[in-house]
């Protein structure tokens, strides 16, 4: 029994609004490493200490934590497109502004317009991408962790070319590219649908009282310290020239994006989110030692800041997946808190390591973001339970993710359930269908579980769907199944992470209702999407204690055999 075979849309098929704030997401994500390159010559050029030039990160940073508690109220006021617009027309306002002054602190000041601009951009751009997409959410996800990769890598290398011409090359190209950004948005990108209800300015201040969101919040604010110490001061000791500065970077950059798409997912699946935290904030104390000690070998410190990129990658994606997991409050207000408090700590990082630097030597800042990210590693662990149960779905009281909505009346006896698994596409029917089928051939009650995922990419979440189009789409399988006379009742899976993480989260759910067999279709997706995103069917499959079943809608409905059918009925307690 199936999904189809039908042709799956390309996640690079998209219409012209979603390439064009694309092309913007990879301008945005050049921000930082863009500038690392020019930081001597910045020194050298400005007669500044590197204590001086390093402001230029706090202030960008610390402006974006302070802006991350509005963005939400603004958007929610004015709408995603206008947040964009008011977003890039300030980041290209602000970054030209940085290449027309003489003076560090004209850059400084600059660089914190530019902060709020990012905070603006960086709030709506996955959501508005998600809304605009046309090769499905799956497509919408990889095109964005594309625009993410090309960003952190080509940044840096573009900052070394244009930083060997001149310091002041940097901040020109990218008010140059973000105003060809800001056009195409204009002139591609529709009016989206505002939400329903404005977001309190307040409300990321008020969900801090939630203890699991505190507790990543801090967990991130000492991450965030050790990795823009070594982002702001790391240039120095390698003592090397623009252009060779951008391919370092350009190096960490690859890992970092390789890591934060590809690894990261598939480690937390194998371990599990806190283990990996923990020996990945290890590693990092590890590598910043490292720099600390080698400051004055310049090969050590390039070495290390290259190898820090993959544990940099797996840290900002599981990070944000762990917040996630814990917050019992709406996906945009998650998202706000947290970043208030790591771009707190990313800002603050530079300035007092600037100080240690000019009262000690180089190697003191280091050092304090070697024991910086070690001392994340307790701070995580304090909320170990909470994450740990939250990942399994059992903790009690607040609500957590992966999580389970019922629809509809609550199912009759007690006998093993068939549960059958529904995207949003056009063959969800079929499948439902086959699945009643079975239900009726196996004497056994039916389940609707539709799928809805929370994507993670980078400091950025995402839904799917909204709760309510979810609820509504089970309902119409219901009411359908009830004009058929097959009663069936419904669930909503709420999972964070990749496919791959709502597959097993619906194995999970299947051993606790002790279900008969899960039907699942074809994954409408390409090979591409199922790649980088994980295979929902796949890890169904393998973590699975009962029969799954694959239905193909492409050919006529058929029966199992009795010996499979008596299997199936014998084979659920």
């Amino acid at each position: 029994m199936s999904a189809p075979h039908a042709r799956t849309a390309s996640p690079f098929r998209q219409p012209k609004a979603v390439w064009a704030v694309a092309f913007a997401c990879v301008i945005s994500f050049m921000g930082i490493g863009l500038v690392d390159p020019i930081l001597p010559a910045l020194a050298d050029s400005l007669h500044a200490t590197p204590s001086q030039v390093s402001l230029l990160f706090s202030s960008y940073l610390i402006v974006t934590a302070v802006a991350m508690l509005f963005v939400g109220w603004f958007s929610s006021r004015f709408g995603a497109k206008r947040t964009l617009v008011v977003g890039l027309s300030v980041i290209v306002v602000f970054a030209a502004l940085a290449g027309t002054t003489d003076s560090i602190d004209g850059i400084v000041g600059f660089r914190a317009g530019w902060g709020l601009g990012n905070a603006l951009f960086i709030a709506t751009s996955l959501a508005v991408i998600v809304a605009s997409a046309s090769g499905g959410f799956g497509g919408a996800i990889i095109l964005y962790e594309t625009a993410l990769g090309l960003g952190i890598a080509v940044g840096p290398l573009l900052g070394g070319e244009l930083g060997a011409v001149s310091w002041r090359g940097p901040f020109f190209g990218v008010a140059a590219l973000m105003a060809v950004a800001l056009i195409a948005t204009l002139a591609f990108v529709p009016d989206l649908p505002r939400p329903e209800r404005v977001t309190s300015p307040l409300a990321p201040l008020r969900a801090l009282r939630h203890r699991g969101l505190l507790t990543m919040g801090l967990m991130a604010l000492l991450y965030n310290w050790g990795f823009f110490t070594m982002l702001g001061y790391a240039p120095y000791p390698m003592e090397l020239s623009a252009h060779r500065l951008g391919l370092v970077f350009t190096g960490w950059g690859l890992l970092v994006a390789a890591f934060s798409v590809f690894f990261a997912p598939r480690l937390q699946a194998r371990y599990g989110t806190a283990p990996v935290l923990y020996a990945n904030l290890l590693g990092l104390g590890v590598v910043m030692a490292v720099i600390a000690a080698g400051v004055a070998t310049p090969t050590v410190v390039i070495v290390a800041v290259i190898v820090s990129g993959a544990f940099i990658g797996i840290n900002n994606t599981l990070t944000t997946q762990a917040v996630m997991l814990v917050s019992p409050v709406e996906r945009p207000v998650a998202s706000s808190a947290y970043g208030f408090l790591r771009f707190i700590g990313g800002g603050l990082a530079p300035y007092v390591a600037g100080k240690l630097a000019d009262a000690t030597d180089l190697s003191v800042p280091f050092y304090l973001g070697a024991a910086t990210f070690l001392l994340a590693i307790p701070v995580l662990a304090s909320g170990h339970r909470l994450l740990r149960a939250a990942e399994s779905g059992s903790a009690e009281g607040e609500p957590v993710l992966p999580s389970f909505t019922p629809v509809g009346g609550p199912a009759a006896g007690s006998a093993a359930p068939v549960v059958v698994a529904v995207g949003a596409h056009d063959r969800a029917a079929a499948i439902v269908d086959a699945a009643a089928q079975l239900a009726r051939d196996t004497g056994s009650p039916l389940e609707v579980v539709h799928v809805e995922q929370t994507a993670v990419v980078e400091e950025q979440a995402v839904d799917a769907a909204e709760l309510g189009r979810g609820r509504a789409a089970v309902v119409a399988h219901l009411d359908r199944l009830a004009a058929q006379g097959i009663a069936a009742t419904g669930q909503i899976l709420t999972s964070v992470g990749d496919h791959a993480a709502a597959g097993r989260a619906l194995a999970r759910h299947a051993a606790e209702v002790r279900a008969r067999a899960v039907a699942v279709g074809h994954s409408p997706r390409g090979p591409l999407a199922q790649f980088a995103d994980g295979s929902f069917t796949t890890a169904l499959t393998r973590s699975a204690d009962c029969t799954v079943v694959l239905v193909d809608t492409e050919r006529a409905p058929r029966r199992l055999s009795e010996a499979a059918l008596a299997e199936l009925r014998t084979g659920a307690a």
